[in-house]
């Protein structure tokens, strides 16, 4: 299974830049990085920072045409399966087969994601 969203235009795709750190874009990250860690295939694709990404899929360039209020796009195996928000954690859970408390804090904990910054 091979899982991308397609993202509106922003900064950075961690939700941890600008004046306020946006939790949406922080739980996404951390979902991600927990399904590249269990061996998934999954990509995020930045609309400012991979353009081509966008033009390349053609549901994804249809998705568009009349306006970027779809994105976020999920794309599963090339089919579009959620347009306009992100997947739940429920949702996902349900896509991969994991349990859903593998996204989440549990009691109290807060989610460990390791950031590497390039130069």
């Amino acid at each position: 299974m091979k899982l991308e969203v397609f993202e509106p235009a922003m900064c950075c795709p961690t939700g941890l830049c600008g004046p306020s750190i946006d939790p949406e874009l922080t739980r996404i990250a951390t979902i991600h990085y927990v399904l590249k860690q269990r061996g998934f295939d999954v990509a995020r694709y930045n609309l400012a920072s991979e353009p081509n990404r966008f033009v390349e899929n053609a549901h994804v360039q249809a998705a568009i045409a009349n306006g970027l209020e779809t994105l976020p796009l999920t794309v599963v195996d090339g089919d579009i399966v959620k347009r306009g928000a992100y997947m739940t954690n429920e949702e996902i859970a349900e896509l991969t087969g994991l349990p859903v408390e593998s996204f989440a804090a549990q009691e109290g904990e807060k989610p460990k994601v390791r950031i590497t910054l390039k130069k």
